[in-house]
C-alpha cells in the first residue's frame, strides 16, 4: 500500500527519497553534510517529528531521517509485521546502503530501542547516540505494563484502526496549542485509513512482545556502546516515560553523558524543544 500525499515543502522542506529494502519501499530523507545523525523516530510519528531539528543541523551535520514500513510516505508492505526488531533491521539496511560511519544515533520513543539495535550492530561504525523519553530495556513500569496490554484490547484495537486514536487522543492532544492546523494534518494524512494504521497499531502490542529484543539490549547496549559519547534530552512532563523511573537506569548504562532537562516538555520532545534540543546535539557533536 502507498501514501499518496506530498508534504507541504513549507513545512517539510526536503527531498524525499526512496529505498527498496527487504520488507519493501520505504521513504527517508538525506540533508547536508558531515558527520551523520540517524533519525529514529516512535509512535505515532514519522519522519516530520524531526523536521525543525533538521532544519536547524543541516548545515552541520548529514541528517538522516527514515520513515519506518507502515509508517510516513512508506509502503505498508503484504506480509510484514511491524515489529520493532524488523524496524530495525530495515533501518539497519538502509545504513549499510547509504553506507553512514561514524554516525549519531537519535532515538526518541521507539526510536531508541529501533536505534540502539541498529547501532549495538555496528557499534565500531557509531560516535555516539542522542536519546529522549526512551528506554533500552524492557518495560518495568505498571503504568507502561498497562498501557501495553489496555491498547493491545481488541476493543482499543478497533479504535486505533477506525478512529486514529494514537494520532488524535495521544500525539495531536498533547501537543494541542504547538502545531498548526496544516502540521496537524501531516500526522492525520500519512494514516488515512484503517489499512494505513495497522503499522501504529502494532507498536501497543510491542510494549511487552518485543521483550525478548528489549532484554537483548539490556546487555548489549551497555556493553558495545556504553562508552559512547551520549546526550540525553527529556521531557520531564512525560507520563510514559518518567524522568524518575527512566533517566537514572541511562545515566547508568552510558558512562560518557550529558543531560538535558526540559521542564516544560511532555512525550514528543522534539514537538516541544526542536531549539533547545538542536543546540545541544551541536554542542556535543559538532
Amino acid at each position: 500500500m502507498h501514501i499518496d500525499f506530498t508534504p507541504d515543502s513549507d513545512l517539510y522542506p526536503f527531498r524525499s527519497r526512496w529505498f527498496d529494502s527487504t520488507a519493501g519501499r520505504i521513504h527517508y530523507i538525506d540533508e547536508g553534510s558531515g558527520t551523520p545523525i540517524l533519525f529514529c523516530h516512535g509512535s505515532p510519528t514519522w519522519s516530520f517529528l524531526y523536521r525543525k531539528i533538521i532544519v536547524e543541523l543541516r548545515d552541520r551535520f548529514r541528517c538522516v531521517a527514515i520513515d519506518y514500513p507502515g509508517f510516513g510516505l512508506s509502503q505498508r508492505p503484504p506480509g510484514y509485521g511491524y515489529t520493532i526488531a524488523e524496524h530495525a533491521t530495515v533501518t539497519g539496511e538502509l545504513v549499510d546502503h547509504l553506507g553512514l560511519d561514524q554516525f549519531v544515533v537519535f532515538g526518541q520513543d521507539w526510536g531508541g530501542p529501533i536505534g540502539t539495535a541498529v547501532a549495538t550492530e555496528r557499534a565500531e561504525r557509531v560516535r555516539g547516540l542522542v536519546l529522549g523519553n526512551t528506554v533500552c530495556w524492557p518495560v518495568q513500569t505498571w503504568t507502561q505494563k498497562t498501557f501495553g496490554r489496555v491498547m493491545s484490547s481488541a476493543p482499543m484495537q478497533r479504535r486505533i484502526l477506525r478512529d486514529n486514536l494514537l494520532v488524535e487522543r495521544f500525539l495531536l492532544a498533547e501537543l494541542r496549542g504547538k502545531l498548526s492546523a496544516a502540521e496537524a494534518e501531516h500526522y492525520r494524512k500519512v494514516q488515512p485509513s484503517p489499512e494505513a494504521r495497522v503499522g501504529i497499531s502494532v507498536m501497543p502490542r510491542q510494549i511487552l512482545g518485543a521483550r525478548p529484543l528489549l532484554e537483548r539490549l539490556a546487555t548489549e547496549v551497555p556493553a558495545r556502546l556504553g562508552t559512547k559519547p551520549a546526550l540525553l534530552f527529556w521531557g520531564m512532563k512525560d507520563m510514559a516515560f518518567r524522568p524518575a523511573a527512566c533517566l537514572p537506569r541511562m545515566r547508568e548504562t552510558f558512562t560518557d553523558h550529558q543531560v538535558l532537562q526540559l521542564p516544560d516538555a511532555g512525550h514528543f520532545v522534539p514537538e516541544h524543544e526542536p531549539h533547545r534540543i538542536a543546540e545541544a546535539v551541536a554542542a556535543r557533536f559538532a
